[in-house]
């Protein structure tokens, strides 16, 4: 898979909707997600970690090493057998396969170590971000809970949002009676009509020599991932969404140079004097305070 990553990184994502709906909240009738204090958009870590899993899957197919755990309709077990199957338990049914694993490790006690390891060199986003395997318990079957060397923290809109919901109707009726009684249908869909977010990563480079072996071309790969993820994911709901811009911070060696929060504090996104309300990305300025970041850490401006 390559050389296992050496250094400490940190980085920061800027991104926008414009007339969507960027995660929807199922508490509240699946409404844009807003800060109740401070009126802030808000964008969960999870919901971002599956768009880069679905451009991951969509460039590399299930390629060796590529594969992805987390995915829809697809279930655990059957991602888990496939490390089974590496340790020549070759079972479908899950009795069998628990009863099978149960005798491996009493002769290997190495047998979860062999598991999580098969886990982590076949699936991209188990050796980016970790996962807790553990579909079988009851059979004490474990891959591993792996924490992944990949993080990322809830995205923030810069400015406060608001939720408008916008009446929508339709032409097609959903039964015969209702087409005797009227000649459309009426419905909701909340947006945003204009949030440029931010959202804070880490990459521990101690983690992934130490766990799951994220290497350089996983790297590389999750930049890639980041910048394009909302490409291939447009739908109506989410309108018009891209990522503006990733400012990467790289350390010069494994534990880093200094904390994250004074990296991060040295991006300022700030709105332009003349906007009141603003629409678009170029509202905003972005600028890095090089007097705040150490010489040791190296910065790149990506988009």
């Amino acid at each position: 898979m390559g050389e296992v990553i050496k250094n400490r990184y940190e980085f920061v994502v800027l991104f926008d909707v414009e007339n969507g709906n960027p995660n929807g909240d199922p508490d509240a009738g699946n409404m844009p997600r807003i800060d109740p204090e401070s009126g802030l958009g808000i964008v969960t870590d999870v919901c971002l970690k599956r768009k880069i899993r679905n451009y991951i899957e969509t460039v590399k197919e299930d390629e060796d090493g590529y594969k992805i755990y987390i995915k829809e309709n697809v279930p655990l077990n059957r991602s888990d057998r496939e490390a089974c199957k590496s340790l020549g338990i070759n079972d479908d049914e899950d009795k069998k396969v628990t009863e099978a694993l149960k005798k491996l490790k009493k002769s290997d006690k190495d047998a979860d170590i062999k598991l999580r390891d098969y886990m982590c060199r076949n699936f991209y986003d188990i050796r980016a971000f970790g996962a807790v395997m553990t579909t079988f318990v009851k059979a004490s079957l474990n891959c591993g809970q792996v924490r992944g060397p990949v993080q990322l923290g809830f995205a923030r809109s810069i400015d406060p949002v608001i939720s408008q919901e916008v009446t929508i109707t339709r032409v097609a009726i959903t039964t015969e009676k209702d087409a005797e009684n009227k000649s459309n249908e009426m419905g909701r869909k909340s947006i945003v009509p204009y949030g440029l977010y931010r959202v804070e990563g880490y990459i521990s480079a101690n983690l992934a020599r130490k766990v799951t072996g994220f290497s350089e071309e996983d790297l590389e790969l999750l930049w890639d991932a980041v910048i394009n993820m909302f490409e291939n994911d447009h739908s109506a709901a989410r309108g018009k969404m891209a990522v503006r811009e990733l400012i990467v911070f790289k350390h010069s060696k494994e534990l880093g140079d200094c904390p994250a929060y004074k990296l991060f504090d040295a991006v300022k996104v700030q709105k332009n004097d003349d906007i009141q309300y603003p629409r678009k990305y170029q509202d905003y300025t972005v600028t890095i305070n090089d007097d705040e970041i150490p010489d040791t850490v190296e910065v790149k401006r990506m988009i």
